[in-house]
């Protein structure tokens, strides 16, 4: 065939040797045939399917079952574009559809001679583009944002270290002194002083802790600015002109019994005696030993 004119519907001819074209090739026969037609027209035809053809080949290799809202609601928009005949069968194989749908442009399109045939089957391809590109759209379209979930901060159940021991008063640490059978007692009787009329008290020591306590009952109580009680102990081996100075210490006003820990300022070789002197605040070096309250001696 020589002129485009001699087919009694030469652009649906043309659309159907362009569709075959893109689908598998033309025979050289049918190659000078689609030659025959208006070179830009037939140019302007070729792009318009090749790119439909090649969304439809894309959809071939992405597209998955869309919901079957979505597939109602394209299959109503392709039935209002080209007519219920020609509605995309999406439960199809892929590369089924796009090779009918394809081959389906030419038969499908109105058999109006001239520009009106060619625009109908152009029509129906650019439809099922928009068809191809859409169900695209919804595969390639990320999933709605959603919030993160919240995290919850569960503080751990409180828990109270437990509290530290206490150290033993002075009375239950002489307690435990006067229960073993190595610790020193020494009974301090009062002296004629005023401060010591009534008083009774003793001394507990121990010589391998180098630890001990005064227990009193009746000593008057002082003015710490003014005096204070100082503790004396006699050690067996030094000079017992000078005792060891074992601390000073107050007696409230309203204490009628005292438990007094021993600090000696020198170990201590051998307890012998303990004595109980009223000295000036802070105490002294060295006691004249002038003014004492109680005294007492190991036996």
């Amino acid at each position: 065939m020589s002129e485009s004119g001699s087919h009694s519907h030469p652009d649906d001819a043309m659309v159907d040797l362009l569709v075959k074209q893109v689908i598998e090739g033309l025979s050289p026969a049918e190659q000078r045939e689609l030659e025959a037609f208006d070179a830009l027209r037939a140019g302007e035809a070729l792009v318009e399917l090749e790119q439909a053809a090649a969304a439809v080949s894309l959809v071939g290799l992405t597209l998955e079952e869309p919901p079957a809202a979505l597939r109602a609601l394209l299959e109503q928009r392709a039935e209002e574009l080209i007519g219920a005949n020609n509605v995309v069968d999406f439960k199809r194989p892929s590369a089924a559809r796009s090779a009918e749908a394809t081959a389906a442009a030419a038969p499908a399109a109105n058999p109006v001679r001239g520009d009106a045939g060619r625009s109908g089957t152009l029509g129906w391809l650019a439809a099922a583009a928009c068809l191809v590109l859409a169900i695209l759209g919804w595969l390639r379209s990320p999933p709605p944002a959603t919030a993160p979930p919240a995290i919850v901060q569960v503080a751990p159940p409180s828990v109270q270290p437990p509290a530290p021991p206490q150290p033993p008063t002075p009375a239950e640490a002489r307690a435990t002194l006067l229960a073993r059978s190595d610790t020193l007692k020494v009974t301090l009787a009062p002296t004629k002083d005023p401060a010591a009329a009534g008083v009774t008290g003793d001394a507990v020591w121990d010589p391998v802790t180098q630890k001990g306590f005064l227990h009193f009952v009746g000593l008057a109580g002082n003015d710490p600015s003014v005096k204070q009680y100082q503790i004396w102990v006699f050690d067996g081996k030094r000079d017992k002109r000078y005792p060891v100075d074992g601390g000073v210490f107050d007696v409230p006003a309203d204490s009628s019994e005292v438990v007094i820990p021993i600090r000696a300022a020198l170990p201590i070789g051998e307890a012998k005696a303990f004595a109980v002197t009223v000295e000036k605040p802070g105490g002294v070096v060295v006691s004249a030993l002038g003014h004492v309250v109680a005294l007492g001696a190991a036996s």
